[in-house]
């Protein structure tokens, strides 16, 4: 079993579309909550991201890991596939 991962994204922000992008190249299935406007959703994710408000906020087996430049940096270091790689 995979990893539960989840990415709270705005339809037109660059940062989401990269983040999804290299989630999608590593064959990650995920479930995106698209907030484009919701205020209510966005404190719902600021509130599970430690009072982050930017978008993309990324979720790894219910855990923040942060955002687009925090995943690509995992990527970078070696870390990413060992966290895709637990199951909850």
């Amino acid at each position: 079993m995979a990893a539960k991962v989840e990415i709270y994204t705005w339809a037109t922000c660059p940062f989401c579309i990269r983040a999804k992008n290299l989630l999608t190249r590593k064959g990650v299935e995920f479930t995106e909550y698209s907030i484009d406007g919701d205020e209510v959703a966005r404190d719902k994710m600021s509130d599970r991201a430690n009072g982050r408000r930017s978008v993309p906020q990324i979720f790894i087996n219910d855990r923040h890991v942060g955002g687009c430049d925090d995943i690509h940096a995992l990527e970078a270091q070696g870390k990413l596939n060992e966290l895709l790689a637990t199951a909850l």
